[in-house]
């Protein structure tokens, strides 16, 4: 049973591999394309964007574990089944449950390699390819589109950032202090700022108004100090996007978030959707099985293809209108993104055991 287990898992791969082959130079030539469309001849050049394509090929991928995993589980058993591989191992003692326990095996090595490459190496990487962009982006002058506004609160006082030069200090940064009546007691604006090691910010050029007994006062300083509330966390992470962070920072930063009084949905969403994709990914390649053996020696192999591509493709567009739907309405985060990959593994382990009884 042993020599089955490791030739059913040497098929599986196999399938990986092929799915991988099929689906990354696809959605790599759309991530180009969207890519050029941001290049500009004074700042992100077109090298540029093929290097962000390039660092940010580990993040599709991990992305594309479910569709990967579906497909690469017909590719690898619809081979079996096509040769007549597959009935000569039942015919050997194999049964469908037996062969789900194996591709199972396959699926736990797959996510796990996934998850270390999600944590170690697609998060950095995706990181730094961001960066890279946005310092490209900001040297033009004529574009503003890469600019990420900051926000932080402490208590009445509120304060934001417009956008990081190129050593990541901040720039255009404005605050807020507000009375207990909401109306406001004064504002801050500075060019930009150096960030000291004691958390502390030296605003430059900075242009300063308050507001005392219902008269105005206008000020302008070269510098100014301030005592910053944007945590520990470096403002080049905090410019980032959600998808893009690892386990260890979107829980560092949800803290953060709450902390500052801010909306953290979004992020315990995506901490949550970390968990919830390996259980996806499991149960999309369950469904591998009922693909195979509902399916007799015809209709052909690109069929099966074909109908687990529209399947996948459903199964990614209702994950995400229901994981949008959990930020848009603030529902439970575990409900939310554990749900539906947990009904669609118990769906998967119901229609194997089906076709483990009927065949």
């Amino acid at each position: 049973m042993k020599l089955f287990s490791r030739y059913l898992l040497r098929h599986v791969f196999t399938g990986f591999a092929a799915a991988a082959g099929l689906l990354i130079p696809l959605f790599t030539t759309f991530n180009l394309i969207s890519e050029l469309d941001d290049a500009t001849p004074g700042g992100y050049h077109w090298t540029q964007a093929i290097l962000v394509v390039l660092m940010t090929l580990p993040r599709s991928l991990i992305d594309m574990g479910p569709f990967i995993a579906l497909l690469g589980g017909i590719v690898g058993l619809g081979l079996l089944s096509k040769n007549l591989e597959l009935t000569a191992i039942r015919t050997a003692g194999f049964s469908i449950v037996n062969i789900a326990i194996a591709i199972l095996c396959a699926g736990l090595i797959f996510i796990l390699a996934l998850s270390a490459l999600d944590e170690w190496g697609a998060s950095p990487l995706q990181q730094r390819a961001i960066q890279l962009k946005n310092t490209a982006i900001s040297l033009d002058a004529l574009s503003d589109s890469a600019h990420n506004r900051l926000w932080a609160r402490r208590n009445d006082e509120f304060a934001t950032v417009k956008s990081l030069d190129k050593h990541h200090q901040p720039v255009g940064v404005e605050i807020f202090s507000y009375q207990k009546d909401l109306s406001l007691q004064s504002y801050i604006y500075a060019e930009n700022a150096t960030i000291l090691d004691n958390g502390r910010w030296i605003l430059h050029d900075v242009f300063q108004k308050k507001w005392r007994y219902g008269k105005e006062q206008v000020s302008r300083q070269d510098t100014l100090t301030w005592s910053s509330f944007f945590s520990d966390i470096s403002l080049t992470e905090l410019a980032i996007p959600v998808n893009s962070f690892s386990i260890r920072q979107l829980c560092l930063y949800i803290r953060y978030l709450q902390d500052t009084h801010q909306p953290s949905q979004e992020f315990a969403i995506a901490l949550w959707q970390k968990l919830g994709r390996p259980i996806l990914t499991l149960a999309m390649l369950l469904l591998a099985i009922p693909f195979t053996f509902s399916h007799p020696r015809s209709p052909g192999l690109g069929s099966r293809l074909a109908t687990g591509v529209i399947v996948g493709l459903l199964t990614w567009i209702t994950d995400q209108i229901i994981i949008n739907l959990g930020i848009l309405l603030s529902l439970n985060a575990p409900l939310t993104t554990v749900g539906p990959p947990v009904l669609l593994l118990i769906i998967a382990l119901f229609l194997v055991y089906r076709f483990d009884q009927r065949h």
